[in-house]
């Protein structure tokens, strides 16, 4: 694994299940606009570490496959991945209701790794796919859901951990809303 070349590069960390976003998010961090690229995305496998350069700095953005079958590596080897990370943004799909509790399972222990390790980095939860039409074809949605799935996990967040909340969304080209 290769580490920072320099002092600008910025590491940032995407984690979340499969199928939550991140991909999504890391073209648009690098600015692709093309609807079209985003329905070509297949699942990360393991992680992919996607380099470019924007707004004067060099970021590497370290995608993490959300597979159950790699989640248990990431544990094993959370250190050596997490080393050199600025940031760690934890994707949560929030149109999809039924994976809220295994969501909030491998947040969980993310925290708990964060916290026994010591890194200290900038924590981000992005309730991903809070997209402009979302009422109107997922009607289920709705914002005391939303409510309830951000009570829960400041329910689950120890007091003394820092993070923020955001509501994101690929079609506005990358927004991030503080919640």
């Amino acid at each position: 694994m290769q580490e920072n070349s320099s002092k600008s590069t910025k590491k940032i960390v995407l984690m979340g299940l499969d199928n939550s976003g991140k991909t999504s998010i890391v073209l648009c961090l690098k600015g692709v606009k093309n609807l079209s690229s985003f329905s070509a995305i297949t699942p990360t496998r393991g992680y992919e570490i996607n380099k470019f350069r924007t707004l004067g700095s060099e970021f590497n953005i370290w995608d993490f496959g959300g597979q159950e079958r790699f989640r248990e590596e990431y544990f094993e080897n959370f250190k050596t991945h997490i080393k050199g990370a600025s940031k760690l943004i934890y994707v949560i799909d929030i149109q999809d209701r039924e994976r809220y509790d295994i969501s909030l399972e491998y947040l969980t222990e993310i925290i708990k790794l964060l916290r026994k390790t010591k890194f200290n980095l900038d924590f981000s939860l992005f309730l991903h796919k809070f997209d402009p039409d979302m009422d109107s074809v997922k009607k289920e949605i709705k914002e005391e859901g939303i409510q309830a799935l951000i009570k829960q996990i400041e329910d689950l967040i120890p007091p003394d951990f820092l993070y923020q909340i955001f509501k994101t969304s690929i079609y506005t080209v990358f927004q991030k809303l503080v919640v």
